[in-house]
């Protein structure tokens, strides 16, 4: 009875095995099929050209949307596909970085620290597609400065040409609070315009607040590594006091005398605002966002930031956005001329090994329509002004019923710019990356170096960093 009942247990799990191993070759049989469906789908013309696009995460969710839109309406028109991936700006750029050693690169690529840190290198090494065939047509369009950006050096190729294609541009400015400077009898025509005055200002205006409150700094200044506006501002304090890191061959000038003792000034001068107490003691561990945190939760009451995405936090609240909140341009420099502002711009870039180059190209050509460009900036909401000529002639851009957008369009339009250094040589886009001044400045913060140990160190790297890429 025993064996009978053994023998039926051992059929039973037979026929069940079976009829699972039946379902397993059905299921794979289907997985096949459909891998196989899959393929005869890519290989149609259409299918076949899904752009890859990465593209910097905003502030805001309009900044996604306005991009999403742009991208759907491109795909009616041209009947193309494709797929955008946002990621936040740091992560992106690490990201990009990565893929450019491991061959996985997207199509196209937007991330805004990129064009500062990595664009140059990039075509330098010949991983950009050359798109002057989109430029060269709209080139009368662009203001001179900005073609300096996007025209870069191939050292495989061995020539010039344009590998980026700049959308965008923004610079940086002061966002403050109003009410707060009331509190103490201050008020925006108050703040000077020359450079000692103007910071002596917001440590006189802590001073007086913290007499009437505890736990408020005058200055939100950025020192931390990990922080894209911390090397923004500092560039924009070496271009105040003078220094030229290159002459127009691109020959390093670090080593000059006065350039260093300039250099060693700055960052003296940078240092003493955290040691003396006027900046949160955290900011030397700041990420991007942390200056608008803690402006916007008025822990401080200026700050230097280079896009509109203070202002764009609060629009909704009109009493905040035209009222208490205060943007406010650079004060004159050390030396009484006016401030030369170093703009960022926005490149969209196309890798050489892009299997789309031709479905990119037309994208690229959508996108830096007049009308299309205009349109997505202005949804995008962030303060990234137009890199086009006819497009930032667009009032929307310097109309002064707007206090914040105006402030940065008339400089913009109005005011001295140049770009960052790269344009001069391509290996300084590796010192920006590699923070090589703001970790000087930390090593007077924190390791307590002296400003000239700290200069002499940082000269060393930049030096290092140059001569290895030439």
């Amino acid at each position: 009875m025993k064996q009978k009942t053994r023998d039926r247990y051992n059929l039973c799990r037979f026929f069940l095995t079976a009829l699972a191993l039946s379902f397993t070759i059905f299921a794979c049989s289907q997985s096949i099929t459909s891998e196989s469906e899959k393929s005869s789908v890519r290989t149609s013309p259409k299918d076949d050209k899904i752009l890859q696009i990465w593209w910097d995460k905003g502030f805001e969710l309009e900044e996604d949307e306005a991009i999403n839109l742009v991208i759907k309406n491109w795909e009616k028109k041209s009947g193309y596909k494709a797929k955008l991936s946002v990621y936040g700006p740091n992560e992106l750029l690490d990201k990009a970085q990565r893929g450019v050693r491991s061959g996985n690169t997207p199509d196209l690529l937007l991330n805004f620290r990129a064009e500062r840190q990595l664009n140059a290198r990039l075509a330098w090494d010949g991983k950009l597609a050359d798109v002057s065939d989109i430029i060269a047509p709209i080139k009368e369009l662009y203001p001179e400065s900005i073609l300096r950006t996007a025209h870069l050096y191939n050292n495989v190729q061995k020539q010039r040409s344009y590998y980026a294609v700049p959308i965008s541009q923004t610079t940086m400015l002061f966002f403050y609070w109003k009410d707060l400077l009331k509190q103490v009898g201050q008020s925006e025509t108050s703040i000077p315009t020359e450079w000692n005055g103007f910071w002596e200002f917001w440590k006189k205006v802590q001073d007086d607040l913290r007499a009437k409150q505890n736990n408020i700094y005058g200055l939100g200044l950025p020192y931390s590594s990990a922080s894209g506006d911390t090397y923004y501002f500092f560039e924009q304090l070496l271009e105040a006091y003078g220094v030229q890191i290159f002459d127009a061959q691109g020959q390093l000038l670090v080593r000059n005398p006065e350039v260093r003792q300039k250099i060693i000034y700055v960052l003296d001068w940078y240092a003493k605002f955290y040691q003396q107490g006027y900046v949160p003691p955290d900011a030397i561990k700041w990420l991007n966002p942390d200056n608008n945190r803690n402006l916007l939760n008025r822990h401080v009451v200026m700050t230097p930031n280079g896009t509109l995405s203070i202002p764009s936090a609060v629009s909704q609240d009109r009493d905040t956005y035209y009222k208490k909140l205060g943007t406010l341009k650079f004060p004159n420099k050390p030396n009484g001329q006016p401030m030369r502002y170093i703009v960022a711009i926005g490149h969209v870039i196309l890798f050489a090994n892009s299997k789309h180059q031709e479905t990119a190209k037309d994208f690229l050509k959508y996108l830096i329509q007049p009308q299309i460009l205009g349109t997505y900036l202005k949804s995008a909401e962030r303060g990234h002004f137009p890199a086009l000529k006819p497009v930032l002639k667009d009032p929307y851009w310097t109309n002064s019923a707007d206090p914040h957008v105006s402030s940065v369009g008339k400089i913009l339009t109005q005011g001295s710019i140049r770009p960052f250094d790269y344009v001069n040589n391509p290996a300084y886009t590796l010192v920006l990356d590699k923070n090589v001044w703001i970790k000087a400045l930390n090593r007077i913060i924190s390791d307590r170096l002296t400003p000239e140990q700290a200069a002499d160190e940082a000269i060393v790297q930049i030096e290092e960093i140059v001569n290895k890429w030439n």
